[in-house]
């Protein structure tokens, strides 16, 4: 799994905890669907940090909180 990969993936866990759509997120966190659709969809694969933090604001969590998760250990290496 690469770091985009993560990022969609812990975005999606965190709604499903909260029974948040990511229409539902988007418009919690002031960040635009299209960018968080395009996230989720894979379309972008690289999420800005100020979008994560954003993202995380909304969700009254920290950016460490965001990154403790499985999904972040043994991500494959992105310099190849």
């Amino acid at each position: 799994m690469n770091i985009g990969e993560a990022v969609r993936e812990r975005i999606l866990e965190l709604c499903r905890e909260r029974n948040l759509t990511t229409n539902g997120l988007a418009t919690l966190c002031g960040v635009t669907q299209s960018t968080l659709n395009n996230i989720v969809s894979g379309r972008n694969k690289s999420a800005t940090i100020s979008t994560i933090k954003k993202l995380c604001d909304g969700l009254e969590i920290t950016i460490e909180e965001f990154f403790n998760s499985e999904l972040f250990r043994n991500l494959e290496q992105e310099i190849k």
